[in-house]
């Protein structure tokens, strides 16, 4: 095409009848347009019989003389017929060897499948390069690595309208600007973060880009919001990955922290869990309805099912002195049964019936558990069907989606992951090995500054 090889093609040998593309395209896109495909042996007639074609084959590749093309130099040989399916399996399955290079190890033909769209998904994204705003010192280095493969991540106090990159900032930022410049995507932790908190300095795993609005932010639709709605049908394979997903998150007992604890003996009964949360979290201010605050949440927990068993964990965050929303242990218990300090969220989950939440991601690990969940707020996993949505939810959530879908929304298609041991851009499967197995740290450098960090919790508000 660009005359590096024998048959290249100049605009003189266009004609009326002919005409020559040279610009980046998806070969799908022209086979999906394509009324006829004619080759000698090109991968694309491969392709072409995938999406639907019988091509007309001049030469003897591979996929000629099995009945799904025109041949116009048959092999004598090749008699069988063969289905589509059989010609792909054969091909891409049986005759090939797949490498997983995040995990050094042969795999499947979906494991790479899975790799290869990680890959290409950062590629498409970061090609231009980006220009971050809004981002933490001791966040940058993560997000570098995450955004910075194809060309390094500049760092800015604002976004540049204009610019030839592309322009992100850090989600909770974005509410300073007056005049967010048109394209502007919002970044924030994803939800199978790390083993640590990201208050104590521990670099994400996994981030999300928003190019429409925010997770958390319920009064505009969010990208996420829209990956949900168009899951509401998914494919075989597609609700095959997902409930694979779900119960690898269910056997590695992971969560957004992956924080652990000792569980203590609860009391027996109808057990209702309500986990904490911070006060002033951007997920509180923007998708709380009027109940705001932790111990206004117990009181709607303890009035609407006064017979229970009530627990309350407070957030881990808040328990480090980090950020507020400490509600005192005596009036913690005048409403909870317990207050477990310290203890597993993942692991209450196994020992709880229903979860009580403003908008906390436990609730949507209790789904993932088929825990019963009643959010008193507008989180993202409310209106979609799966919960007892008492909150403030957009109309808009019109789509019933099941919880297959949903997995395939918040964990597959809306993060970025990046593998914390090759650094290559990952599948989330990946993301739950390495959690799974502790393979995910902290650098020495950020160790000693989250231990520093910790002596002075107390004046936390000071660099928040």
């Amino acid at each position: 095409q660009q005359g590096f090889r024998s048959g290249y093609f100049s605009d003189a040998d266009a004609t009326d009848r002919i005409r020559l593309y040279d610009q980046p395209v998806s070969p799908w896109a022209l086979l999906e347009g394509a009324v006829a495909v004619y080759t000698v042996s090109s991968q694309l007639g491969f392709e072409a019989i995938l999406a639907g074609h019988r091509p007309k084959v001049f030469g003897q590749p591979f996929y000629a003389g099995w009945g799904l093309s025109e041949d116009f130099q048959p092999l004598a040989r090749r008699r069988r017929n063969l289905t589509r399916a059989q010609l792909f399996a054969g091909a891409m399955m049986l005759y090939p060897l797949w490498y997983d290079a995040c995990r050094d190890r042969l795999c499947s033909l979906e494991d790479a499948l899975n790799g290869f769209e990680a890959q290409v998904r950062a590629w498409r994204e970061d090609r231009k390069g980006w220009d971050g705003s809004g981002m933490r010192l001791w966040k940058r280095g993560a997000l570098n690595g995450v955004f910075g493969g194809v060309k390094a991540t500049r760092f800015r106090s604002i976004p540049v309208a204009g610019s030839a990159r592309r322009q992100m900032i850090w989600a909770g930022k974005a509410e300073t600007l007056a005049q967010p410049p048109e394209g502007l995507v919002r970044v924030e932790d994803g939800f199978l973060r790390s083993r640590g908190l990201g208050a104590e300095l521990v670099p994400p795993l996994s981030l999300v880009c928003d190019d429409l609005g925010i997770y958390y932010d319920p009064s505009r639709e969010s990208r996420l919001e829209r990956l949900i709605a168009s899951r509401a049908t998914l494919r075989p394979d597609q609700e095959a990955r997902a409930e694979a997903l779900r119960r690898g998150v269910i056997k590695a007992g992971l969560s957004k922290y992956n924080l652990g604890g000792d569980l203590p003996d609860l009391p027996e009964g109808h057990r209702i869990l309500v986990p904490g949360q911070v006060e002033d979290d951007a997920s509180i201010r923007l998708g709380a309805g009027t109940v705001r605050t932790n111990l206004d949440l117990l009181r709607a927990a303890r009035e609407a099912n006064p017979d229970a068993v009530i627990l309350y964990k407070p957030h881990p965050d808040v328990e480090a002195g980090l950020r507020p929303g400490a509600v005192p242990r005596a009036a913690a218990l005048e409403l909870a049964d317990a207050v477990l300090d310290q203890a597993d969220p993942v692991a209450l989950l196994d020992r709880v019936a229903e979860v009580w939440t403003m908008t906390s991601l436990l609730g949507c690990g209790a789904l993932l558990r088929g825990v019963s969940v009643t959010p008193v707020g507008a989180p993202f996993y409310a209106g979609w069907g799966l919960g007892r949505d008492l909150g403030p939810v957009p109309e808009r959530r019109q789509a019933r989606v099941g919880l297959s879908g949903l997995i395939h929304a918040a964990l597959i298609d809306y993060p970025r992951y990046r593998d914390p041991v090759s650094g290559l851009p990952c599948p989330v499967e990946v993301i739950v090995a390495r959690l799974a197995t502790a393979e995910a740290g902290q650098g020495p450098g950020l160790k000693v500054l989250a231990k520093l960090q910790g002596a002075l919790a107390s004046w936390a508000h000071l660099w928040r």
